[in-house]
């Protein structure tokens, strides 16, 4: 993969151009924070009166309605969630871009499968760091970045790379570097790994675990400690160095056990499974499930999350974690969900 870093890109490409940003959650907003705060010219686009134009405003932004808002731009950065980007789109920007404007995304689930079908006449990008927005934000606070990829699906103007290279640069990544690659690459990849490592398989291995000791008669309180509480710290180690430096930094009781018995547990049987979740995110499988479930409003969804919620390990771990409630880190943490 290509590799950009602060030379390669140019803010003053970004001078007197109007950056809308659509959405103001945690991405959204830790973004245009970070493109006001390197000196180019942001609004958000909000409705009018709700939590998201009021944090805005009191963040310091000019906020306009979301059509205004796209009327107004030569960028516009749609990062609402996923599933209402489709129709933000089609009510409040499509109708409004203009000829060479530059429709900037962040995750490319809607331009893959076809959900968003952009004119011709505009360039379309897309930056996508690799953090959340609260991490982001911080970091680039701190005078550095977090790393972000760059894809480009259409490029009008003959200048879309540059453009995406300079917003990179506003919100530093470029510190840190961007990689290029497809949108199609980039959604893919984000799907899987959210579904087989991330969230999904992290959560199904951390749940089989806890019940396999308790269902053998291990208090629940004690397999919540060695199949959950821990896991922080062993990912804390393999974010540090790797999975090598983990090794290294645990005991030789452990290194022999986890290298032996590990790949017992994931075997080339979940490998395969794992190819099968991959193929059905490549074919548009998933893609068309997740859009049905969420027109439909969401009903199977809710099953799952309700009984999910009843877990034996949720409901040991929220007593354990009481335990651990230190005052002052629960005061910062409700003032930065705040």
């Amino acid at each position: 993969m290509k590799i950009y870093h602060d030379e390669d890109a140019d803010l003053s490409i970004l001078k007197n151009k109007t950056i809308a940003v659509l959405g103001y959650g945690i991405q959204g907003s830790a973004q245009a924070l970070c493109l006001k705060d390197s000196g180019l010219n942001v609004v958000v686009g909000a409705r009018q009166g709700g939590a998201s134009w009021k944090r805005a405003k009191a963040d310091g932004h000019k906020v306009m309605e979301l059509w205004d808002a796209a009327k107004a731009a030569d960028i516009i950065c749609l990062l609402t969630p996923d599933m209402t980007q489709k129709d933000i789109y089609y009510k409040f920007v499509h109708q409004h871009l203009k000829d060479g404007a530059t429709l900037y995304f962040s995750h490319g689930l809607n331009i893959t499968f076809n959900q968003i079908k952009p004119p011709k006449n505009v360039d379309v990008i897309m930056v996508a760091p690799k953090a959340p927005g609260l991490k982001l934000r911080e970091t680039y606070q701190q005078g550095f970045g977090v790393p972000a990829l760059l894809a480009i699906h259409q490029d009008f103007t003959g200048k879309a790379r540059k453009t995406g290279l300079a917003l990179a640069k506003a919100m530093n990544f470029t510190k840190a570097g961007v990689f290029e690659c497809t949108f199609d690459q980039e959604t893919v990849s984000y799907l899987f790994g959210e579904q087989v490592v991330l969230c999904g398989g992290s959560a199904e291995l951390i749940k089989a675990a806890f019940e396999t000791l308790v269902e053998d008669g291990f208090p629940p309180e004690l397999a919540y400690f060695e199949c959950l509480h821990e896991l922080k710290l062993i990912l804390d180690l393999i974010y540090a160095g790797g999975i090598e430096y983990m090794w290294s930094r645990v005991s030789e009781t452990a290194r022999y056990g986890g290298r032996t018995r590990g790949k017992r547990v994931i075997n080339k049987e979940v490998k395969a499974r794992m190819k099968e979740v991959l193929e059905e995110i490549k074919n548009g499988t998933f893609a068309h499930e997740w859009i049905s479930e969420y027109n439909a409003g969401l009903p199977k969804f809710e099953i799952m999350k309700r009984m999910e919620s009843q877990h034996q390990v949720e409901k040991v771990g929220a007593e354990i974690r009481k335990l651990f409630d230190n005052p002052e880190q629960k005061k910062k943490k409700e003032k930065t969900e705040e």
